[in-house]
């Protein structure tokens, strides 16, 4: 290997390294968002996060001045969308997870993070998504309702502790 080569792949891992840690927590929220699980026990949101940036990473020569946080943000968003399409209904039990979107489905998820913790536009996404603006719009104002619906208090005993109301 000629000593151009070894600094070019040098070079672009710092680059990669730099890039990994000031966006990778936010990259994490994200993927923990989508998958609905809890922030301190999140292994789907770390595989899905981790294929990501190994697919920045292999693609990062030919980015051109292309945003690495919006290619990683869209393989992400991608692999999700197709990992939940064909996998979805023939996944093995797993324990509910206890996210804070964990009553949404996947799509609902996707559709919701996109539009409000990633900040993208509607029609973005439904060219993204493959869906019309009305489907997304109406998705996400499905999400929305389910995310804002307040939490149901608990019933009221009957009685004092201990009796059984006849």
């Amino acid at each position: 290997m000629r000593p151009r080569h070894a600094y070019d792949d040098v070079r672009r891992a710092q680059e990669f390294r730099a890039y990994v840690a000031g966006a990778g927590g936010r990259l994490l929220h994200t993927a923990t968002l989508l998958t609905a699980e809890p922030r301190d026990a999140n292994p789907r949101a770390q595989r899905l996060l981790t294929l990501a940036l190994a697919r920045t990473y292999a693609c990062w020569d030919r980015l051109h001045g292309e945003d690495p946080y919006d290619h990683t943000r869209r393989y992400l968003m991608t692999r999700f969308a197709l990992s939940t399409l064909r996998y979805g209904a023939r996944l093995p039990f797993r324990p509910p997870p206890g996210g804070p979107l964990a009553e949404l489905s996947p799509q609902e998820r996707l559709i919701l993070v996109m539009r409000l913790h990633e900040g993208i536009g509607e029609d973005q996404t439904a060219a993204l998504l493959g869906l019309p603006v009305e489907r997304v719009r109406a998705v996400q104002n499905r999400a929305m309702a389910v995310v804002l619906r307040p939490a149901p208090k608990p019933a009221p005993l009957m009685g004092r502790a201990g009796t059984v109301p006849s």
